[in-house]
């Protein structure tokens, strides 16, 4: 091994590879985040070729202090992971301590969806500031992601023909808000409920749309304007979710009891399984009880492949057992004579 490329530190080299990183925007921002948020500040220093199992195994344990979501810190380990696998490509290291077998992987969390109830949904809708309420109808009752909600323009709800069309999001980038695709490209259309556009119509005569101009998928793309059915509380722009979730959505948890005050001084407690995502997993619940099929349900998620929508909520669907029973019963009622029941004819 080159002595040289042993003592490149890991910060030095995250850096480089940072700067590499060929996936979505978004992708590279939250991985970003991760590395330099919570590895670089306790790795950074140390040279790729001195690595060793006990030093991953000291940084998993100052990380369980700072960061307590298990799902959360596994995520933060295999970026990790995959940049001193690329370090051992490079040859800076002889393998990744990663892998080693006294090194153990945050656990990946149980992964089972456990959807709000309605009283939840409702309570977090009006502790919201007013002008925000109708986010939670379009999440709980529609499925629409954040960034759907708020690049949601007044001109694709279909009032008329009960559909919603999802044409684009607001997105974070570290230069500022840009307008996007949906996730994954996924352009659809989601049924909008009765009371939902009733909902909404109130909405739009007491906050009408705003004309909101941003750059299309890059902060130096093209500029697209489209009047917008939620702004900022000055009406003066996008919505910022970073800014949205510290001042608006998790007050409104801790007014409804779902996460807890924080003390003077301090910032809220992370909630990432209480985010705005809860509101799909909810939409996806009253779906799946009343009886959608995957496929349908897939569709209205903006999922690629109904196989991970089934994988995600199985557990929420009616009882396979329930409905057997239940069929076969029927069957058995349309026969009078049905062998050994109660009442059946006995014959002699």
């Amino acid at each position: 091994m080159d002595p040289a490329a042993s003592r490149v530190t890991f910060r030095q080299y995250a850096e480089k590879w940072l700067n590499t990183q060929t996936t979505d925007m978004t992708t590279r921002e939250s991985v970003e985040s991760a590395i330099r948020g919570h590895a670089i500040p306790y790795l950074g220093p140390r040279p790729l070729g001195s690595f060793k199992p006990e030093h991953i195994r000291d940084w998993l344990s100052e990380l369980e202090r700072a960061v307590p979501a298990s799902s959360y810190r596994r995520v933060i380990y295999n970026n990790v992971s995959t940049v001193l696998n690329a370090a051992v490509d490079g040859g800076h290291l002889s393998k990744n301590p990663c892998h080693a077998q006294s090194v153990r992987p945050p656990a990946a969390g149980s992964g089972r969806v456990v959807p709000w109830s309605p009283e939840r949904v409702f309570a977090v809708r009006a502790a919201l500031p007013e002008r925000f309420r109708e986010t939670v109808d379009l999440g709980g009752g529609c499925g629409l992601r954040q960034g759907e909600i708020f690049g949601l323009p007044v001109d694709e709800i279909g009032f008329d023909s009960g559909w919603l069309h999802i044409v684009n999001q607001v997105k974070v980038t570290k230069e500022g808000l840009v307008f996007a695709p949906p996730k994954r490209n996924k352009v659809r259309d989601v049924p909008l409920p009765d009371c939902v556009a009733h909902i909404l119509k109130r909405h739009i005569e007491t906050y009408p749309p705003v004309e909101i101009t941003l750059p299309w998928l890059r902060p130096d793309g093209p500029l697209v304007t489209k009047r917008l059915l939620f702004t900022r509380l000055d009406g003066a722009g996008a919505v910022r979710r970073t800014d949205f979730n510290d001042r608006a959505w998790k007050p409104a948890l801790v007014a409804a009891g779902v996460i807890p005050q924080p003390q003077p001084g301090e910032r809220h407690q992370a909630a990432r399984e209480h985010g705005m995502h809860a509101l799909r997993h909810f939409y996806a619940s009253v779906l799946l009880d009343a009886g959608e099929n995957i496929k349908a349900l897939s569709h209205y998620l903006g999922h690629n492949d109904p196989g991970f929508t089934l994988r995600v909520y199985t557990h929420l669907m009616p009882s396979s057992d329930a409905r057997a029973r239940k069929a076969v019963e029927s069957m058995y009622d349309t026969t009078d004579s049905a062998p050994d029941r109660p009442d059946a004819p006995q014959s002699r």
